[in-house]
C-alpha cells in the first residue's frame, strides 16, 4: 500500500519528518556513540538480545507506518539527525489513540528539541491523523524526560507497574496522556505562549518512587 507522507514538521530550527530507509546509517552511528546516554532508557525483549541493526529497524517501522499502526519520525535541528520519535501501538476507531516514544543525541541535550518534536508530533496526531488521545510513559528515573510532559502539560494517569521491559527487565512507568479537547489551539502553540499547565503532571505523593 503506497501512502502519502505527511508533510514535514518544522519550528525554528527543529524539524520532525518520516523516516527514511537511508537514515539507518546515521541512526545506527548515533546509538552506537550514544551507548552510556541511552541504554538504560531502551526498550529490550525478554530473553532475547538486543539489535543494532537500523536497516532491519526502520524497515519494520515503516511496515507498521504502512499497516496503519504508526507514524516513524526522525528528528532533526538544522537539517542534522538528532534522534527518533514514533508514533506507535495506533488504535483506530472508537479508541483512536497512541502512544508517544522518542531519544535524542546527548551532544543535541539542552536545545529544546525533545518538547518542540513532541509538541509538533502530537499536534499532527490530532489535527491530521485523526487521533484523539495521545499517550507518553516514563520510568520513574527518566527526569529528563518527566521534565517533556511537564512543560508539555501532559495529565498525570496513573502508575503502570513493571509495564515495559527496558534495559533487561520489566520497569515500572509512569502515564500521561492529552486529548484533543485538552488544547483546542495546538501543544505547541500553548506551551510556547505560556499557557501549558505544567502542574497536570504532578505525581501524587502515593505514587512517586524512587525517591
Amino acid at each position: 500500500m503506497q501512502l502519502d507522507a505527511p508533510a514535514p514538521l518544522q519550528y525554528g530550527p527543529i524539524s520532525v519528518r518520516l523516516a527514511r530507509t537511508r537514515d539507518a546509517r546515521t541512526l545506527q552511528r548515533e546509538l552506537l556513540l550514544n551507548r552510556s546516554w541511552l541504554q538504560q532508557w531502551e526498550a529490550t525483549i525478554p530473553g532475547g538480545t538486543a539489535s543494532f541493526d537500523m536497516r532491519v529497524s526502520i524497515r519494520r517501522l515503516l511496515q507498521q507506518y504502512r499497516d496503519g499502526g504508526g507514524y516513524p519520525f526522525i528528528m532533526e535541528y538544522d537539517g542534522e539527525i538528532a534522534g527518533q520519535l514514533n508514533i506507535w501501538g495506533v488504535a483506530r476507531g472508537s479508541l483512536s489513540s497512541a502512544t508517544i516514544g522518542y531519544w535524542v543525541s546527548e551532544r543535541f541535550a539542552g536545545k529544546a528539541i525533545t518538547p518542540t518534536a513532541v509538541a509538533m508530533a502530537t499536534d499532527a496526531s490530532f489535527e491530521q491523523f485523526g487521533l484523539h488521545r495521545m499517550e507518553i510513559c516514563i520510568r520513574p528515573e527518566n527526569h529528563a524526560s518527566l521534565r517533556v510532559v511537564q512543560k508539555l502539560g501532559f495529565r498525570y494517569e496513573g502508575l503502570r507497574r513493571r509495564y515495559i521491559h527496558i534495559d533487561g527487565d520489566w520497569r515500572d512507568h509512569y502515564a500521561f496522556a492529552l486529548t484533543r479537547e485538552d488544547v483546542p489551539r495546538g501543544v505547541l502553540l500553548r506551551w510556547l505562549h505560556g499557557a501549558a499547565p505544567e502542574s497536570a503532571a504532578a505525581i501524587p505523593p502515593s505514587d512517586l518512587l524512587h525517591g
